[in-house]
């Protein structure tokens, strides 16, 4: 490390930066000035709707409590199921100890989905 100069280890760093930074502004300008102008047409300004006609109403329509349960609920096992690919990774390594913690984890995972159900969480009919 240089004694006269401490920051010296972060010059690259900041060099890289500069250069990714003015690499965004160069690309977004010269896309601005060389890409294609549509002409707008009514069709062109129309909101499509993954091929179905636009629905009438407002945006701000209030969707059923069951959407975000479910939605969370769906987070919560995908986050919970990310876990799994470390321990599988490292399974061999991990012996018994590893094995039994996993077999924790996952009876947990189905205590919980058990729960939800039985609470009618999963339920759309409701």
């Amino acid at each position: 490390m240089n004694a006269l100069n401490p920051s010296a280890p972060y010059i690259p760093l900041l060099v890289v930066l500069l250069i990714a930074g003015g690499m965004a502004l160069l690309i977004s300008q010269i896309s601005g000035i060389l890409g294609p102008r549509p002409k707008l047409s009514t069709v062109k300004e129309t909101p499509f709707e993954c091929g179905s006609p636009p629905s009438a109403g407002s945006a701000r329509q209030r969707f059923a409590v069951k959407f975000y349960v479910v939605a969370l609920l769906f987070i919560v096992f995908d986050v919970e199921a990310v876990f799994l690919y470390p321990w599988a990774v490292r399974f061999k390594d991990l012996g018994w100890f590893g094995y039994a913690e996993m077999v924790v984890f996952a009876a947990t995972l189905v205590v919980a989905l058990v729960y939800v159900w039985r609470k009618g969480a999963l339920d759309w009919e409701s």
